[in-house]
């Protein structure tokens, strides 16, 4: 499958890998046919989804059952008047449907809006009047349904909500019982690379949620993420924790992870529990795990190394810097070492530590072949080696890398502010080293200027993660009427400690010695717990809008 993109596959060298790496983009190319679709032609027994609940659950689905049931679910949304441009909002988790509508919208020609199951009756009405949502596809979660049927008046273009599950409210549509009965037999819809296929809402940490685009060409992108830096292996387990409701699904649930041929490991847990993820990962026998580093956090505090890790050949963390303590610790109880990797929902994997790249802790490693990465300050100038700037995909004019998004729906001035100087710029901070390292520093948001000091959030968190008694921390920018801005840390304790003046005072110092003294948190929050996205990922913004 892979020699259909990649002219070439294997590299000697990191640089070998940097200069030679191509990516070919079939004309028509549609993942749902080409992918799903092909696999399943060459074997119909080719496993492709397993399916797992915390309740035992195991169900494999193979690439010939999705081929089938993604006809049958295109042909229920042509009825319904879904078709080629139509949008469809999917509030799914994730039951095996989410991977099933996903494919049937690919394959219609459909616009595929997944969103979390977190949304509240103004994120719908939001959503879908922004979007102009014809449709809905829920699971039959008791808030979900709720804030549907409350944001469905105000609704302006929502036609129909169908609902996954046992219990189905009056006037939806029981969509297993609708799309069961329909045709599995669905004639080709031709389609052009550059037709809107996916479309995500930001998470809207600076006003409202933008709209992020993507072509046809998208998931061809993702072969970086999947073959390169998740190390996927054909016909071998890869779990990635996410839900279907975040872009950290397409990046490690869906598209290149298929492109190779690994077996998906849809994990529908309700609420994460590292027990029961440390149980599975060692019934299953694993092979390539992704998670957030709130997650391997987490795992290790659950006395990782009495479960057995051995099926497992690599391990990756996105979503946010890993500190080199996680990354320390992990390696002394398992001996995996994790691989960091730094993108958006608007790209594929843009920096990470690639194969013949030596890991530096706490570095997001070299940049991506097919993308031209730079540091650049805020007029556009290179930054020396050193200086923290804003990290920016360059030349789009001569190449424009498979994957990258294709701008905010609807939203000029966000484009005019994104692309610029022939750019794409992420409106993420870091600083390069003289080897050619990258070392985040945060978004731009979430920088701290303190006293003319610009201070990394993850720098702080870093040293923070030292002391024994963090188990997780936030470092925000709090007000400050001196300084202007201070830094602040929101601490969870380990077991067996009690937040105290005292205990305070010792993480203070603590920092003071093992990073610079300014750096140093002047305001110390000890709580049960940081506010999350579900895919795990710490949700700076709202400490800070708490603190104003």
């Amino acid at each position: 499958m892979l020699e259909k993109f990649l002219p070439r596959i294997d590299f000697d060298s990191y640089e070998d890998f940097k200069t030679n790496y191509k990516v070919n983009i079939p004309e028509g190319f549609n993942f749902a046919y080409d992918v799903v679709d092909g696999w399943a032609s060459e074997d119909i027994n080719k496993p492709a989804l397993l399916y797992c609940t915390d309740d035992g659950i195991r169900k494999m689905y193979t690439f010939n059952d999705l081929r089938i049931l993604s006809n049958k679910m295109a042909n229920f949304f042509i009825s319904k008047g879904i078709k080629k441009g139509s949008r469809v909002m999917l509030m799914l988790k994730q039951r095996a449907e989410a991977w099933i509508c996903i494919l049937a919208l690919c394959k219609i020609g459909a616009v595929c809006i997944p969103a979390t199951f977190q949304l509240t009756q103004k994120d719908i009405v939001y959503r879908c009047n922004a979007a102009k949502v014809k449709m809905i596809v829920a699971v039959d979660d008791d808030g979900i349904i709720k804030a549907i049927s409350e944001a469905m008046p105000q609704c302006e273009t929502l036609e129909n909500v169908a609902i996954v599950g046992d219990v189905i409210p009056d006037g939806y549509i029981n969509l297993r019982e609708a799309y069961s009965i329909c045709s599995e037999e669905l004639e080709r819809i031709p389609n052009d690379t550059k037709d809107p296929m996916l479309l995500y809402f930001s998470s809207g940490t600076t006003g409202m949620p933008k709209m992020i685009l993507h072509n046809y060409a998208y998931p061809i992108g993702h072969i970086l993420t999947a073959k390169y830096w998740q190390h996927v292996e054909e016909g071998k387990l890869h779990l990635t924790m996410s839900d279907s409701g975040w872009a950290k699904f397409a990046w490690g649930k869906i598209y290149g992870q298929w492109i190779c041929g690994a077996v998906i490991v849809a994990y529908d847990n309700e609420k994460f529990s590292a027990k029961n993820t440390l149980e599975l990962i060692q019934e299953i026998k694993l092979t390539t795990f992704c998670a957030p580093p709130t997650i391997f956090r987490f795992l290790i505090k659950e006395d990782i190394a009495h479960y057995d890790f051995s099926s497992i050949k690599h391990c990756c963390i996105a979503g946010e810097p890993l500190n080199p303590e996680v990354f320390y610790k992990f390696k002394e109880l398992t001996g995996l070492t994790l691989t960091e990797g730094f993108g958006q929902t608007e790209t594929p994997v843009i920096l990470a530590n690639f194969d013949g790249v030596p890991i530096k802790p706490g570095s997001t490693g070299k940049p991506s072949p097919d993308f031209d990465i730079d540091i650049v300050d805020e007029n556009g100038n290179s930054c020396e080696d050193g200086i923290v700037g804003s990290i920016v995909v360059r030349n789009l004019s001569k190449h424009y890398p498979a994957g990258l998004f294709q701008g905010y729906q609807e939203d000029d001035a966000a484009n005019e502010r994104a692309f610029a100087n022939d750019c794409y710029n992420t409106g993420d901070t870091a600083w390069r080293d003289a080897e050619g390292y990258y070392w985040f520093v945060g978004r731009n948001d979430d920088v701290i200027k303190c006293s003319g000091y610009r201070i990394g959030p993850f720098e702080v968190e870093s040293a923070l993660m030292m002391h024994p008694s963090v188990l997780e921390c936030a470092v925000t920018a709090a007000p400050d009427p001196v300084r202007g801005q201070v830094v602040k840390a929101t601490i969870v304790l380990a077991k067996g400690y009690v937040a105290s003046d005292e205990l305070k005072k010792e993480i203070q110092n603590h920092v003071k010695k093992v990073t610079a003294p300014y750096k140093y948190p002047r305001i110390v929050e000890f709580v049960e717990e940081l506010p999350k996205t579900i895919s795990g990922k710490i949700k700076r913004s709202t400490i800070r809008q708490n603190d104003k």
